[in-house]
């Protein structure tokens, strides 16, 4: 399973030969059981990036890469169904294979100073580490999800005295019983509502909760107000007999929800901050140059989004004009045919959220990449005090 930590690793690595190999591999449905043509479509990528790494002669270490992606191929057989990334540059003695959900657009190979990270940030987009909580009167189960992959945590439980209207003499103490007993069931669940504040403060950052339709009124008055504003929804299932699968199932649907209303908000946030000369950033030059100072707090990008660009070898500087020499250092660029891994690995290395945005035509309109801002450098009280 891939982590945060794992893709970090990947965003900081860089191949000054230009040699850093990323191999996306997304199963298809076979003609028949020895999914020869997936192996052919491998040797024909692997045969294009040779040619283009041969073009630019950066052939040598690019070779032994792509030969082992060629042999891989041959025994991959759909890879039981799951998508697979694959990174490495031998000269830097760097390979790291992980397994994925098949949501990839297709099989790719590339060879860059950088490796391809955009099909990896589109899978693991808006929600790094979520937990799900199911609850009811007597017992909480804690599963993290990531990506496609689900696992249960830890386990609560708690006991509910046996009381019921016939206690006491002649019913007389039932109406009392009763309001213990609920007294009680409100007790359990602030204590698994504070759990839930544990593990936001340990690092937790969405949370869903699965209970039973009547639970949820009296469970949802007890999240703490932090939790409340990270929840994504909740679903109706039974804590005590689902499966993780089930539980996986039952929370898809809550959570694609989420992202659709929550990347249709961004994108008119994005644009009526930048309209109002706010927080917001439209547009590849604006873009870049709010990465640099550090203001950018979500980035969002078009799926069709590309541009060419320029990227300083001596500062990392990135221009969206084409010039040969950098505007900050004066040291000789080199050119980026699409600026987009450059934007995807920055926004990693600096723990900047990354949204992809599809099928938005008012947000293709503005260019197809934008930032939402945490601070505007320009606005600040001593930038104010220096015009």
């Amino acid at each position: 399973m891939i982590t945060r930590e794992n893709i970090r690793e990947l965003a900081s690595f860089e191949s000054p030969e230009g040699c850093a190999l990323s191999f996306y591999y997304q199963p298809l449905t076979p003609r028949d059981k020895s999914h020869r043509e997936e192996a052919i479509l491998v040797k024909d990528q692997a045969r294009n990036a040779l040619r283009e790494a041969e073009k630019n002669g950066r052939c040598g270490s690019a070779r032994a890469d792509l030969e082992k992606i060629v042999e891989m191929a041959e025994r991959l057989h759909g890879n039981s169904g799951r998508a697979k990334a694959v990174f490495g540059c031998s000269k830097e003695s760097f390979w790291r294979e992980f397994d994925l959900p098949a949501r990839l657009p297709g099989t790719r190979l590339v060879i860059n100073r950088h490796f391809h990270l955009r099909p990896l940030t589109a899978i693991n987009e808006v929600l790094p580490r979520r937990c799900i909580v199911l609850v009811d009167k007597t017992k909480a189960r804690f599963f993290e999800l990531w990506m496609d992959e689900i696992r249960e945590r830890e386990k609560l439980t708690t006991a509910l005295p046996r009381r019921g209207r016939s206690d006491g003499f002649a019913g007389y103490d039932a109406g009392h019983a009763q309001r213990h007993v609920e007294n009680e069931a409100r007790q359990w669940f602030k204590s698994v509502a504070d759990r839930m504040k544990e593990l936001f403060d340990s690092g937790y950052e969405r949370f869903l909760v699965g209970c039973r339709e009547e639970n949820w009124p009296e469970f949802e008055p007890s999240l703490h107000p932090y939790v409340r504003q990270r929840l994504l929804g909740h679903f109706a299932i039974d804590p005590a007999t689902a499966t993780a699968d089930q539980v996986r199932t039952a929370a898809e649907p809550v959570i694609a929800a989420f992202r659709l209303h929550r990347r249709a908000g961004l994108v008119r946030e994005v644009i009526g901050e930048a309209h109002r000369n706010g927080r917001g950033a439209l547009g590849l030059r604006r873009v870049l140059r709010s990465l640099e100072t550090g203001e950018v707090q979500t980035l969002l990008l078009a799926q069709n989004f590309a541009a060419p660009a320029v990227q300083c070898g001596y500062c990392g500087h990135l221009d969206s004009h084409v010039v040969k020499n950098c505007a900050i250092c004066g040291h000789q660029t080199r050119e980026l045919a699409d600026v987009s891994d450059a934007l995807l690995v920055t926004a990693v290395r600096n723990g900047i959220e990354i949204v992809h945005v599809n099928g938005s035509p008012e947000f293709d309109a503005v260019g197809g990449v934008g930032a939402l801002l945490r601070f505007r450098a320009d606005q600040s009280t001593e930038a104010k005090k220096a015009v």
